[in-house]
């Protein structure tokens, strides 16, 4: 073997570890609180008044996510989300509780992380879709309506924050998440081309969390 091939090959041996020290699993648990808004409703009067809008309340939130980077900037994530709320109706005549609630996010993510892979400080943005699981607890109405089904729909998830590193495996995090949601389709009119024909328009309605939050993070 020529001493030239010899150095490339001790090269490409001496690059491996270096490369495989980049791809890292990554966990992280985080905190926060989760401001979250409804849909306008057009539903006839609850108890004897009459409500626009049916929403969750905000409230405390926590997230779980475990990811895999593909190279030093680029990461495939999966998060899981839950935030403690209330069903509410709210109109000219206050806000009624309807049902406790907990929403569950279910998301799949591409993360993009600026700075070098063992830097300590790295800012770092998010985005994916997924599921909302809407679950309903104990009816809060006066005399009660029954139990209100479980509805998970499509969802998305957007955001960003800053990872800071004291140790190369060991972290903490800041953030915010925006999870629009989907919820219905009403109908907003009909739309005419003079070629394409004419058909209706619908107006989409989603549910929005807004979170900030706050945990750790750990590279295995």
């Amino acid at each position: 073997m020529s001493p030239r091939i010899s150095l490339v090959l001790l090269g490409c041996l001496l690059a491996v570890p270096t490369v495989s020290a980049q791809h890292k699993v990554e966990v992280s648990f985080s905190g926060g609180y989760s401001a979250s808004e409804g849909i306008t409703s057009a539903q006839p009067p609850l108890l004897g008044q009459q409500y626009n809008s049916i929403a969750p309340e905000s409230g405390a939130s926590f997230n779980f996510t475990v990811g895999a980077f593909f190279n030093e900037h680029m990461e495939g994530e999966f998060l899981f989300g839950r935030q403690s709320s209330r069903l509410v109706a709210d109109g000219p005549g206050g806000s009624t509780p309807i049902s406790e609630l907990t929403l569950n996010n279910y998301m799949g993510n591409f993360v993009y992380h600026w700075g070098e892979h063992d830097a300590h400080v790295r800012p770092y943005f998010f985005g994916g879709i997924g599921a909302t699981n809407y679950a309903f607890g104990n009816d809060l109405l006066p005399g009660g309506i029954g139990p209100i089904p479980n509805e998970t729909r499509f969802s998305t998830n957007w955001g960003g924050g800053v990872k800071f590193y004291p140790a190369p495996n060991f972290g903490v995090k800041v953030g915010v998440r925006w999870t629009p949601t989907y919820i219905k389709s009403d109908p907003a009119g009909v739309w005419c081309d003079p070629f394409y024909g004419c058909w209706q328009v619908v107006n989409n309605q989603y549910s929005h969390q807004f979170e900030t939050s706050g945990g750790i993070t750990i590279r295995f």
